[in-house]
């Protein structure tokens, strides 16, 4: 008999009790036997405000290029990264339509994409979010960026804080409290029957066009069904443990502690399995004049008319978030994937991104992105215009990447084709 893929041990931390549930590790019999190769996950970065472009952007392109200031924190994994640029969603410029980063759709126009304005994690996450714990986290500090979105067109509220995250994926119920959530949980079922037999009934007197909408709700119905049930089936599992408190023995917590503590949480999330999607924001309301030569708002320093100063400032923020994404890479590389040659940063897909160019002029063309780790070939700083200098669809290398977990379609959205990256399919 094969022992379990998540190995649990009771009993300890003597007088706390408690249990702590293993990653995968070598030594099982699982893995020794069912030679699973290790999942695929990915991880979103994005930030409100986009890059100061002269200072993301390098200005060699291939892979021989002099790393940016902003990207200097990623020196050490130059090679197991891509750089796109001249790459977007074809939009007017203007705030708001950073909202689009993950889709390449707006709200308002999301009716006429077959996946409204569905955001790519949220399609990785339908594929493969079954089989784990959350089908996918998120987390910002301070006010969300709306960076997730659902099949109904609704923006996914992110964690906004350190504990809430470390609650939800940590903090096991007490017996008592399973208890009443399997009773909440089957009431709902029972709820849920009742809705789709109404539904039935209706259906049979209504328009074509209400059929089309009842279908609709019929199959967000049988979403939350599914939900439900998926839910249901970890409420007795216990969660991994996790040690929280060395970054709270800082006091008051700083910026960077707090980053740290959520990066480090989504990086143990992944090695054990609660979830293999996660996206983490930085907000536009955070205040970072805590940084070092930060003087000003975050928001401010975009407008900065150019001047030396004021761009350092900005240039300081945006590298600090860099820098916080290059420690929990750091993370994720120095933990080796049982079973294969490679680290868990080479079985995660990272996207570092922003659904606005730049925020000084309020461009939404020429978006800064960046491709990490992912097993991937990859190309070093690639120029995404086409032979008439057009830019490059963003949506066609998130076709790539989903297609990459596995998602049988040839189109996301304003997807025009693929990008070939090697590793990724084209």
């Amino acid at each position: 008999m094969l022992t379990s893929r998540r190995t649990i041990l009771k009993g300890l931390g003597g007088s706390l009790g408690g249990s702590l549930a293993l990653p995968l590790l070598e030594s099982m019999s699982y893995a020794k036997q069912a030679q699973t190769p290790p999942p695929l996950r990915l991880l979103v970065v994005g930030n409100p405000f986009g890059m100061h472009p002269e200072h993301f952007f390098p200005t060699e392109f291939g892979k021989d290029y002099n790393i940016s200031p902003t990207l200097k924190s990623l020196d050490w994994l130059q090679d197991r990264i891509s750089i796109f640029s001249h790459t977007d969603h074809g939009m007017k410029s203007g705030h708001g339509r950073e909202l689009a980063f993950l889709s390449g759709v707006l709200p308002e126009t999301a009716s006429s994409f077959p996946e409204k304005n569905m955001s790519i994690d949220q399609v990785v996450a339908w594929q493969i979010g079954s089989q784990v714990r959350y089908a996918s986290v998120h987390a910002t500090l301070d006010r969300s960026i709306r960076l997730s979105w659902n099949a109904n067109g609704v923006d996914i509220k992110p964690h906004t804080d350190v504990l809430s995250l470390y609650d939800f994926l940590f903090l096991n119920l007490t017996q008592k409290e399973r208890v009443a959530r399997q009773k909440l949980m089957q009431s709902n079922q029972s709820i849920l029957d009742i809705v789709g037999d109404q539904l039935n009934s209706v259906r049979q007197k209504a328009s074509s066009q209400d059929q089309h909408r009842l279908d609709q709700f019929s199959q967000s119905i049988r979403n939350l069904e599914s939900n439900y049930a998926i839910r249901k089936a970890w409420i007795d599992r216990e969660k991994p443990t996790y040690d929280l408190s060395r970054y709270s023995a800082q006091q008051p917590a700083t910026l960077e502690s707090k980053y740290d503590a959520v990066f480090d949480m989504i990086a143990y999330a992944f090695e054990t399995d609660l979830t293999r999607v996660a996206t983490v924001g930085f907000s536009a309301v955070t205040n970072f004049t805590e940084l070092d030569g930060v003087n000003r708002g975050y928001h401010g320093c975009t407008h900065n008319g150019k001047q030396e100063d004021v761009v350092s400032e900005l240039v300081g923020i945006e590298s600090f978030q860099v820098r916080e994404l290059s420690k929990c890479l750091k993370k994720l590389d120095s933990i080796q994937e049982p079973g294969s040659n490679g680290s868990l940063l080479d079985n995660t897909i990272v996207l570092l991104g922003s659904g606005m160019g730049y925020g000084g002029t309020h461009s939404n063309r020429n978006l800064p992105i960046l491709l990490a780790g992912g097993g991937l070939k990859h190309v070093g700083h690639l120029d995404c215009r086409d032979s008439s200098g057009n830019n490059m669809p963003l949506c066609n290398l998130y076709l790539s990447v989903l297609q990459q977990f596995g998602v049988e379609r040839d189109q996301f959205n304003t997807s025009t084709g693929t990008l070939d990256l090697g590793g990724i399919t084209s």
